[in-house]
């Protein structure tokens, strides 16, 4: 995201590689999961485990603005790269943690991947319950994802605060406290007073219906068919007007009561209609939205996206592209969304060390022989 915005950002990769890189498709040596996330970045490949490599890493934090890492709390302090040691060299930084749960706690030391978290937060037990009690993970990196995005956050507050004080600071974001964070139903959760019986607890969006029409197509319609005021609007989109008077609907309590009859005749009277396109405009007209069950490749390929710029092609290093969604942002005074190349590791060692530290040829070379720096580039095609 930050290299989406228009930040020069470093990718500071071990001798093994990025996980990423080993997964499938690759094209030209390129995996196209290390595409989406990387292209723009440049690389440099250090060995954190060599001395020289870690007063490398020191001194290329001394000429930038933010440091982003998600070592478990305290490897980086062990290497020599924590904040208090990276912050005194360079007040000005901004150093980003991201970890499972936090350096803090019981659970500090606990390895954290998204299905991980995403379990002991609640997401894969609420996910299940709303089909049937049939646990499985989540196919998405929610707790990777939303991290993401509330450290991007956070950093670009800590960067805002700078322009005041003049200094950087320490952010932790953690991945548990995250999902907690994002999960807008939580209130309801962790709620143990009376509840009017007349209400529908937090939307409850699990409730809302899938219809399946006769063309085939599924169609999801947000909002809870129960709820009052809404009822009435399914009740008009449908033509089931007398169901306003069916002693087992007349008002909220019974219509959660009686939920699974009022479902069956809400999708029986959708099903009756030839296709999605009809549905919409007629729940449109009683102030419903509804939205087709499509795949995200439809989506990406659909008059919609090419309108937006909603997907791009990215260089894939062979004389082709590789398709990948672009940012989502649309910037009236300003450029930003996805740009540039996906890179080899090591592939900028040279330009950066060079750039940034004033490094010549015969320290690259020297640097590069005893395996503090590395690369694994891609022959050129003959």
């Amino acid at each position: 995201m930050l290299t989406d915005l228009g930040a020069d950002v470093i990718k500071v990769e071990p001798p093994a590689g990025d996980l990423t890189r080993f997964a499938h498709p690759r094209v030209n040596g390129l995996s196209t999961y290390f595409v989406q996330q990387n292209a723009g970045k440049r690389n440099v490949s250090i060995d954190l485990a060599e001395r020289r490599g870690v007063e490398l890493a020191l001194r290329l934090a001394e000429h930038c603005d933010v440091l982003v890492q998600n070592y478990r709390p305290g490897v980086m302090d062990r290497l020599g790269l924590g904040p208090e040691t990276v912050t005194a060299q360079n007040p000005r930084l901004v150093y980003a943690s991201i970890s499972g749960y936090g350096s803090t706690g019981p659970w500090t030391h606990r390895r954290a991947y998204a299905p991980v978290v995403g379990a002991e937060t609640g997401l894969t037990k609420d996910q299940g319950d709303a089909r049937g009690g049939v646990y499985t993970n989540d196919p998405h990196s929610h707790a990777d994802v939303y991290t993401s995005l509330e450290a991007a956050i956070a950093i670009l507050a800590a960067l805002y605060q700078r322009e005041v004080t003049g200094r950087g600071q320490w952010l932790e974001i953690s991945m548990a406290e995250t999902m907690l964070y994002v999960n807008e139903h939580l209130h309801d959760e962790l709620y143990d007073g009376p509840m009017d019986p007349q209400g529908v607890r937090s939307f409850s969006p699990g409730d809302y219906l899938t219809f399946t029409l006769a063309s085939g197509e599924a169609v999801v319609v947000s909002g809870h068919p129960a709820e009052r005021g809404t009822f009435e609007l399914f009740l008009g989109a449908l033509g089931l007007e007398h169901l306003a008077d069916d002693p087992r609907f007349v008002d909220v309590a019974g219509r959660i009561e009686h939920f699974a009859e009022l479902r069956e005749l809400l999708l029986a009277a959708g099903a009756g209609f030839p296709d999605a396109a009809t549905f919409e405009e007629r729940f449109a007209q009683y102030r419903l939205a509804s939205g087709v069950v499509r795949t995200a490749r439809e989506l990406a390929e659909s008059e919609w996206a090419t309108a937006r710029g909603a997907i791009v092609e990215v260089p894939d290093r062979g004389g082709g592209s590789i398709r990948v969604p672009n940012a989502p942002w649309h910037f009236a005074a300003a450029d930003a969304g996805v740009r540039g190349e996906p890179r080899y590791r090591g592939e900028d060692n040279r330009a950066v060390l060079a750039e940034l530290l004033g490094y010549d040829d015969a320290a690259l070379d020297a640097l590069e022989a005893d395996g503090v720096l590395s690369s694994r580039l891609r022959a050129p095609r003959q």
